[in-house]
């Protein structure tokens, strides 16, 4: 079609006009109009894109591949929303949103991990679910895994509360201190049996693990069921893109590799998510979407907001195109295995192919005696179990270690080689931040370390 070929290869021209007059690219391929992702390729992953001096920064690039695929229409992102819909249970007119305000009973003041759950509902990031799980949901997710309609979850979605008030039936306005954030249809109250809850989904119930002590001790006496309207954002000092509008930044037609993380970014995590595109089950040009959580973990993470300034200067400094960094309003609970399939829903959400597992995912140690209470490759067997009917693939995080003669290479390498093995623990970088010492420059980004000391 003469037609469609002339608009092809006018949109080609203008983004490449566009390049050249930023400076930040040499020319684009005539023959991208002919290949198989065509447009968005080229832009977002092309190979002669990769190496400039100077490459597009994000904000232009989605713009550009946003525009490219808006005339051509090409193709869509590879990975399917879980249960085949992205969910939006934002309410978009005015008149709705003060129709639903003005029909609550009640106020319902929301803690973090509340407003996160909310924020993810609502925004499609928990999709295929519409509100936080009644009561024969909640027991089927506990119990098997998935919910009543036969969809995988790995841990149930539950909001809880102590106020004998609640009855099913009453909708409450959903607060972040002042501001509405949704309306909540109430259609069941139970009391859930958190010992069973604990047992199955942390496969523990002693109070030394974290997400035990947080069901135990933080979460009401009641959890509440039913479904949730969005009516506004939450205020937070990250930004947090919908699953739709991550969706919309990234090329089409092409593998995007997730990598999850609850920490700053150190140098061995940038080896290992850079390395995952050139895993066998990636395909070429494939990219890597770095999708820390910004919400409550552990007591003695670094703050949400304290990671979210050293992932912006790190993305600012490398600048690779392959790489996109968004932020997700979730709260860890560190269930390993189960959490692990958690993950892999959203991610999938959010427009994922593929995800990094890494070594003891989302685990814990004893606040006691200190032991691990996941083995260190129990996330990934159970994932890559559960891989294919989740429709995602997973892709095994390399043991990398740092050596004097060639820099990061895998454990089993350095061993065979004999190679001189670089070690510092995670309580000794802290030691090290906390004292003002120097910190080599082979574990840690100096651009990250001046954002910790700075935020101390």
């Amino acid at each position: 079609n003469v037609t469609v070929a002339v608009a092809c290869l006018a949109t080609v021209a203008f983004a490449g006009a566009v390049l050249a007059f930023s400076g930040r690219a040499e020319h684009l391929s005539a023959s991208v109009a002919t290949s198989r992702v065509g447009t968005m390729r080229t832009l977002a992953a092309h190979p002669q894109t990769r190496n400039v001096q100077r490459p597009l920064s994000s904000v232009a690039r989605s713009t550009l591949v946003r525009a490219a695929a808006a005339e051509l229409k090409v193709g869509e992102v590879k990975s399917k929303p879980h249960g085949g819909v992205l969910k939006d249970l934002m309410l978009k007119d005015q008149a709705e949103i003060d129709a639903a305000l003005a029909s609550c009973d009640m106020d319902f003041q929301l803690n973090d991990r509340q407003l996160c759950d909310v924020e993810l509902l609502a925004n499609g990031g928990f999709s295929p679910l519409e509100g936080f799980l009644n009561e024969e949901d909640y027991n089927s997710v506990v119990e098997k895994l998935r919910l009543t309609s036969g969809e995988l979850l790995g841990i149930p979605v539950v909001l809880d509360t102590n106020d004998e008030s609640i009855k099913p039936g009453m909708k409450l306005k959903m607060m972040q201190g002042d501001k509405p954030i949704a309306v909540m249809t109430v259609e069941s109250k139970f009391v859930p049996d958190k010992v069973k809850e604990c047992k199955e989904v942390y496969g523990v119930t002693t109070l030394e693990h974290p997400g035990v002590l947080m069901v135990s001790t933080e979460r009401g006496k009641y959890y509440l069921g039913g479904k949730i309207q969005g009516v506004g954002k939450p205020d937070r000092v990250f930004p947090c893109k919908t699953p739709a509008e991550v969706r919309a930044t990234l090329p089409v037609d092409t593998d995007v590799v997730a990598f999850q993380c609850r920490n700053p970014v150190h140098r061995a995590h940038y080896e290992l998510f850079t390395r995952a595109l050139d895993a066998e089950n990636v395909a070429e040009g494939g990219v890597v979407l770095v999708h820390p959580t910004c919400g409550p973990t552990q007591a003695d993470d670094i703050p949400g907001a304290v990671r979210y300034k050293t992932y912006e200067v790190l993305k600012e400094e490398k600048h690779d195109p392959r790489i996109f960094w968004e932020y997700l309003p979730y709260s860890m609970h560190m269930a390993g295995p189960r959490e692990a399939i958690q993950h892999m829903i959203i991610r999938k959400n959010y427009g994922c192919t593929h995800f990094i597992i890494g070594r003891d995912m989302a685990g814990s140690k004893s606040s006691i005696t200190g032991d691990d209470f996941y083995g260190a490759y129990d996330a990934q067997d159970f994932a890559k179990a559960n891989a294919p009917e989740l429709g995602m693939q997973t892709v095994p995080s390399l043991n990398l270690v740092h050596t004097n003669e060639e820099g990061y290479v895998t454990a089993d390498y350095a061993k065979d080689k004999g190679l001189s093995i670089n070690k510092l623990s995670g309580t000794k970088f802290r030691q090290m931040l906390r004292a003002g010492d120097d910190i080599p420059e082979w574990f840690a980004f100096k651009s990250v370390v001046e954002v910790l000391r700075a935020n101390a």
